[in-house]
């Protein structure tokens, strides 16, 4: 009963709670900070200041007077107030009908409700933490004091005596200050990952990416073998099919010369089997008469046993004489399998040779174009061509033919100097450095200079490991896929470069030549490949 007596008596009459940072007017009453600067903040208005308790009224603002003796009663009483429940921690000053805790002031060594924390938080010596914090863990384990520091050396938390003591020398930091500290470190540390995170994911982006290209260019591949051999299997088929054609009609042809020859046999053999039979009767007969009336002997006989087989047809050959198939024609048929063959070793597969024909109203006036129109050679010698917007200034020229599909192929052979060749579209420069082939965007080419090879597009050079050393090049064009590959026509054919473009206009063979002489070589009447090239 006198505790319940004693917990009226700290019960503020504005809030009718239990203390909070108790404070008392000059008239003697009690209220908590908090509610009554509320009170007062209210009477600002009017000027008149009275006492909520007793109405004693002040001319002044009046001021207001911390009761030491009633915080520490207040301490003495929270401290024996249940402070813990089964669901977790409460408020030290709701005792009858406990309010979940929100901070821990460690000043008080008390939890507090949000109503009860707000005189606490205005005061700088109440240090506020997370309720859910053991009080205990907030204390220096020797000195039962709050911490308040902390050591950077030995990167632990301590009290002012620890300051004072055994860290006395060391580096320390407010409690409060350190742990913005070390969350800016982190910060950055984080920030650090993040940018590793984001490099690892633009390289698995790169490498999918990377990984999808190579998906892409093998099924390209793998359709493109499997058309490569479908083609292969058709002109097999076809070369099956004309062979034997071929041997049809010859045994058509010599069984009909055999079946000729048989029945003139045939009927050589019935004309002397019906001699056979009339000399036998003339043998038989017994009338001498009759016997010497009939001709000679000799008549009856085969005239090409006495004159030969002037006209006779050549009957008396042998079957095995009679003629056998042509095998040369068969064989030359069969040749063409090695042209297939060929083909698949080299890698380099196109319906047919390009009819590749220079254009001489391009060619530079330092350019001799000879009559076939495939041979282009340098000269001191002006060539006194006029002058239009579509002639090279200075040592090149460019094909008739414009490539807007398909795939086509051509070779080159160079002649001593220096030389340019490949390929560019009709829009390239005329004059200056940057119509030279390979030199700007409009061009790809293939460049020998002091025995060197480079291939060259938009200024861009790709110095070639190896020496050439055949002076006959292939360039191959698949204007659809965006290649254009160079190879070396040497023993077998070998690959030296292969340009990547999505090609936008026709395309043009292009040679420069210095010094020199380059010729376009013509193209095998007999030669035909496959569609395709690796």
């Amino acid at each position: 009963m006198a505790s319940a007596d004693l917990r009226e008596e700290l019960d503020c009459s504005i809030c009718l709670c239990t203390y909070t940072d108790p404070v008392m007017m000059r008239c003697g009453h009690n209220f908590c900070r908090v509610c009554i600067d509320h009170v007062l903040d209210t009477q600002d208005v009017t000027g008149v200041y009275s006492c909520p308790e007793c109405g004693e009224e002040f001319l002044e603002r009046p001021a207001l007077i911390r009761n030491i003796s009633l915080r520490k009663v207040m301490d003495k009483f929270l401290f024996t107030s249940p402070t813990h429940m089964e669901n977790g921690i409460f408020c030290n000053y709701c005792v009858d009908s406990p309010v979940p805790a929100v901070r821990s002031c460690l000043h008080c060594e008390a939890s507090l409700c949000d109503k009860h924390l707000r005189s606490h938080s205005k005061s700088p010596e109440h240090v506020l933490s997370d309720p859910s914090t053991s009080l205990e863990k907030r204390k220096c384990s020797v000195h039962k004091k709050i911490l308040e520091y902390y050591c950077t050396e030995d990167a632990a938390c301590i009290c002012v005596y620890c300051s004072a003591g055994e860290h006395r020398e060391h580096q320390v930091e407010l409690l409060d200050e350190a742990p913005e500290k070390k969350k800016r470190k982190l910060a950055n540390v984080l920030q650090k990952l993040i940018t590793k995170i984001n490099d690892i994911e633009e390289k698995i982006q790169s490498l999918e990416e990377h990984r999808r290209r190579a998906q892409e260019q093998a099924a390209g591949k793998a359709k493109r073998v499997n058309t490569l051999c479908s083609l292969i299997r058709m002109q097999v088929d076809d070369l099956e099919k004309m062979i034997l054609s071929e041997i049809s009609t010859q045994e058509k042809e010599e069984s009909l010369s055999l079946y000729i020859l048989i029945r003139q046999l045939e009927i050589k053999k019935d004309e002397l089997s019906r001699k056979m039979r009339h000399i036998e009767e003339l043998c038989n007969m017994a009338d001498p008469l009759t016997v010497l009336q009939e001709p000679d002997t000799g008549d009856l006989c085969d005239p090409e046993e006495e004159g030969g087989d002037e006209d006779t047809g050549g009957h008396d050959k042998q079957p095995h004489d009679g003629g056998d198939l042509d095998v040369a024609v068969i064989s030359h048929t069969l040749h063409k399998f090695g042209d297939v063959i060929t083909g698949i070793r080299s890698g380099i597969y196109v319906v047919s040779p390009a009819d590749i024909l220079l254009d001489v109203t391009t060619a530079a006036n330092n350019l001799h174009i000879l009559d076939d129109l495939k041979t282009a050679t340098w000269t001191r010698e002006e060539q006194n061509h006029p002058e239009t917007a579509e002639r090279f200034k200075d040592s090149q020229v460019m094909s008739r033919r414009g490539f807007t599909s398909g795939r086509h192929y051509w070779d080159v052979e160079s002649r001593s100097g220096w030389w340019r060749m490949g390929m560019c579209y009709p829009s390239i420069d005329r004059r200056g450095q940057q119509s030279l082939l390979g030199y700007n965007k409009e061009s790809w080419s293939l460049w020998r200079h002091n025995n060197q090879y480079l291939v060259i597009h938009d200024r861009k050079e790709i110095r070639l490991p190896h020496k050439i050393s055949s002076d006959r090049i292939r360039i191959c064009l698949d204007y659809e896929v965006g290649q254009l590959a160079f190879y070396e026509l040497c023993d077998t054919i070998r690959h030296l470069h292969t340009f990547t473009a999505t090609f936008s206009e026709p395309l043009h063979a292009a040679l420069y030549v210095y010094k020199g002489s380059v010729k376009i070589l013509e193209r095998s009447r007999n030669w035909k490949k496959l569609s395709f090239m690796i």
